[in-house]
């Protein structure tokens, strides 16, 4: 079996979009569990620790090794790899978790390697090492909030990552830098520099809404950015989840009680 499989794909929808993977005979990709969508008769499903890359190779030792990669960055131990017995094609369809794009990412077009915030990816070709990206930089670590461990997804195969909202991804010239909300950030190449910087002005970082710090990355290279990140998107759906169902956030007020009447709700 080759270390890396070269596999084919295809990306519909528009904003709830899924990826269908096509498979060769032997072929197999490899996912979050429970990231699949559908599979054709004649894809196996088999449950492992860590990513799989080196699950053949490693024994035991690595696939602890892979398990607790993925314990650090906050994700399952286990991973799902979906493989083609069959003697044709084979088609496997991964759904995206929440409205976005997914990015198809080609490992060997950008160097063999791509920075991704930790729950941006969706799955890979079976071969792709899936493992952890520490930001060295103290103040990386106390403040970066999602960005401080991230996962490193290093090989020569695609890989699918999904952005939030709308995805928006730029090339970095050699000092350029730009400065982002850190659950804004997708991922980036390796060559990008990334750290955290404070806000600077008290009455800002007080009242402006946007927190204490922001992520700067600096060029050269790719950076993959996404309007709504899924702690931003979680975070507004708690802020509402007390007046749902019950007539919103104005349930207590007198437009609430008011709009209930002319609902003809009266309990």
């Amino acid at each position: 079996m080759p270390d890396m499989h070269e596999i084919e794909y295809k990306i519909f929808g528009d904003d709830m979009q899924f990826v269908e993977v096509e498979l060769d005979p032997n072929e197999a990709t490899v996912a979050e569990a429970g990231g699949m969508m559908y599979m054709e008769d004649g894809v196996e499903m088999e449950t492992i620790f860590g990513d799989g890359s080196k699950q053949q190779a490693g024994g035991i030792m690595g696939a602890l090794m892979g398990a607790g990669k993925r314990l650090l960055t906050g994700e399952s131990l286990f991973m799902t790899v979906f493989q083609n017995r069959s003697g044709e094609k084979k088609r496997i369809a991964f759904g995206a978790p929440y409205p976005g794009k997914i990015v198809a990412i080609h490992l060997a077009e950008i160097g063999g390697e791509f920075i991704a915030q930790k729950d941006s990816f969706l799955a890979a070709a079976k071969g792709v090492s899936i493992g952890i990206a520490f930001q060295k930089k103290f103040g990386v670590g106390l403040f970066g909030g999602e960005g401080f461990i991230m996962q490193r997804l290093q090989g020569d195969g695609w890989a699918f990552v999904h952005a939030g909202g709308t995805l928006h991804e730029r090339t970095l010239a050699p000092g350029e830098v730009v400065r982002v909300d850190t659950g804004c950030i997708v991922g980036f190449q390796p060559s990008v520099g990334y750290d955290i910087q404070y806000v600077g002005k008290i009455k800002s970082a007080l009242f402006g809404g946007e927190g204490l710090f922001f992520a700067t990355l600096r060029g050269p290279g790719r950076v993959w950015l996404q309007s709504l990140p899924l702690s931003r998107l979680a975070g507004r759906i708690i802020a509402a989840a007390p007046g749902l169902g019950k007539g919103g956030r104005e349930e207590g007020s007198v437009l609430g009680g008011l709009g209930r009447l002319l609902d003809g709700d009266n309990s």
